[in-house]
Formats: structure tokens, sequence, C-alpha cells
């Protein structure tokens, strides 16, 4: 179920929403700012991950152990 919500849109913000339904990349205003959000939340998701990495401190290992555990780590994560 969607929630639906009025806002209001400033001239060249309505006419850009206008534009991407035009190229028809989306079919309505709606998905456009759907897809905003989504792409929102996932920048505020890597930037916590970044914090959380930078407060993590100096690790002791050689640049190719860390490599070679984020790639196995990925190869996880698509098996799943």
């Amino acid at each position: 179920m969607m929630s639906r919500q009025s806002i209001s849109l400033t001239r060249p913000n309505d006419e850009w929403l206008k534009a991407q339904v035009d190229s028809e990349e989306y079919t309505s205003k709606s998905e456009v700012v759907n897809d905003l959000i989504r792409r929102a939340r996932e920048v505020e998701e890597i930037r916590k991950k970044l914090i959380a990495a930078e407060e993590s401190g100096f690790s002791d290992q050689m640049p190719e152990e860390i490599r070679d555990r984020a790639k196995a780590r990925l190869k996880n994560a698509a098996k799943i």
C-alpha cells in the first residue's frame, strides 16, 4: 500500500520532473520522486558505512589481504 502525499514544487523542479517523464525514462512524477528517495537512502547507507570505517581506525592488514577478504565477501553475498 502506498501513501499519497501532496507536495509543492518550484517551477524549475516541476519542469525537471516533467522532462524525466517526457523522456519516457519514468512513467510518472511519483516514480521519479520514489527513485530519488531510494537513491538518497542508498547514499545515506554508504555514508554511514564510510563513517564507521573511518572511525574504526587503521588496519594492520596488507592491501592484498583486504582486497582478498572483500572479494570473498562479495562472492558469498552473490551466492545468497
